[in-house]
């Protein structure tokens, strides 16, 4: 049996957010694709979950979608939840720390959202029986999840941490994982409901004027950061300078900046109506 992956690190919302606008395309294209109307039922969603929801500054987009509805962002990091009720709190937004492991709703949802997040949870396809059980008849699951673990911002990542001195600090360090769009639609159809899957793969353009790593900067804020963390400070240093070496040449810039090519994984699924 494979051991479980440490859940020790933590997250810093002022990092995750330096590419914010990056990282909320994929939300807003999820987001797009939600048509949370149920057939032959008027009036529009009375409650709505965002789990994972980070720093809460794509949670407000649901929120500013249905504002009549009582929106809830939930997330595992107490900093990622501080940052959101101080950044977020007057939108009337009900932010809370939760494992979305362990969460059951006090009542049914009506759009229940998971944006990059669930590659974190080991076995996750086990968890979406009981999240399609959640939603209300005719509710929406919608999810999205990164499908860009063949990149060399991540490959790198792994092959460092296999080798010594490393390895010894990192073998059963939380790292991220996701399937293929097929995988979630055979998944949820499986569960009765009508799903719409795809996959888009963007190309962000970071500058690399003001800094020379954006790459790194990207990456240390979400996958690599529980490797990062993980790491004593001396070791860490080395492990960042070799690592950041690797990715300037994976990723050269040109006139200034560096494209990171990014692969993004959706399903949004319409749970069935009550018979």
């Amino acid at each position: 049996m494979t051991p479980p992956q440490r859940q020790d690190h933590t997250w810093d919302p002022d990092r995750y957010l330096a590419y914010a606008d990056e990282r909320g395309r994929p939300f807003v294209d999820l987001l797009a694709r939600i048509d949370a109307m149920s057939p032959g039922s008027p009036g529009s969603p009375a409650r709505v979950v965002d789990l994972g929801c980070g720093p809460g500054n794509l949670t407000r987009l649901l929120a500013q979608r249905w504002p009549e509805a009582r929106v809830s962002g939930l997330d595992s990091s107490p900093a990622m939840i501080e940052a959101a009720r101080r950044d977020h709190g007057e939108t009337g937004i009900d932010f809370a720390v939760a494992d979305l492991r362990e969460w059951r709703p006090d009542e049914k949802v009506d759009v229940l959202v998971s944006n990059a997040t669930l590659q974190w949870v080991d076995g996750h396809l086990d968890l979406l029986p009981r999240l399609v059980a959640a939603l209300a008849p005719g509710g929406r699951l919608a999810l999205q999840v990164p499908g860009n673990f063949g990149e060399p911002s991540h490959e790198l990542r792994r092959e460092l941490a296999a080798q010594a001195p490393y390895a010894d600090h990192l073998h059963d360090i939380a790292t991220p994982a996701s399937h293929d769009p097929e995988v979630y639609l055979r998944v949820l159809s499986d569960l009765g409901c009508a799903v719409d899957a795809w996959e888009t793969t963007y190309l962000h353009l970071l500058p690399a004027v003001e800094d020379p790593d954006p790459v790194f900067t990207w990456v240390s804020a979400t996958g690599a950061r529980p490797t990062l963390e993980a790491l004593p400070a001396a070791l860490r240093e080395r492990f960042v300078t070799e690592f950041t070496a690797g990715l300037r040449a994976a990723y050269p810039p040109r006139d200034g900046v560096v494209v990171l090519p990014f692969r993004r994984v959706f399903a949004v699924a319409r749970a069935p109506e009550e018979a």
